[in-house]
């Protein structure tokens, strides 16, 4: 079973491995802006004492939202994504949130299935976002299995 509580202090060591393992930094360069995802509020998810997932979020108070800047699933398959986005969605509706929404790239077919599986609607394409979004973080890749990443993708699921 899955169990899902925020980040301490003693997971920070956790949070920055998993960034570094996934995206080589802690940066995230989304919608023309680069965010390091250390200093968000952050999620984990546990199974059997073992840190298995990472969340990070953060509200948008200004149209009443929560933004999931970053979801892993260190194991995939065992429901760790599922359990951290569904425990977001209930931070979020407890702090008053109407959203949540994200952004993920064109590339990430598999992202897009699992966000679409738990009732996510895709909203919004950002046509050569990720292009620009080089000009802040060069490390970016180009194409993903054989997949040229150049758009972002916003999708919402509304609470």
């Amino acid at each position: 079973m899955i169990e899902v509580r925020p980040a301490s202090g003693d997971d920070a060591a956790f949070v920055l491995a998993t960034m570094l393992q996934t995206w080589e930094s802690p940066l995230v360069a989304v919608h023309g802006e680069l965010i390091d995802v250390t200093t968000l509020p952050a999620l984990i998810a546990w199974e059997s004492g073992e840190q298995v997932g990472l969340a990070t979020h953060r509200p948008h108070p200004g149209d009443s939202s929560w933004e999931v800047v970053s979801l892993h699933a260190v194991v995939a398959g065992i429901g760790a994504g599922t359990a951290l986005l569904d425990e977001v969605a209930r931070l979020a509706r407890a702090a008053g949130a109407r959203r949540i929404w994200l952004v993920t790239t064109n590339d990430n077919v598999a992202a897009l299935r699992f966000y679409q599986r738990h009732g996510m609607d895709l909203v919004a394409l950002h046509r050569d976002a990720v292009t620009e979004g080089r000009k802040l973080k060069p490390s970016i890749p180009h194409e993903v299995d054989g997949i040229r990443m150049r758009h972002e993708l916003e999708l919402e699921w509304l609470l």
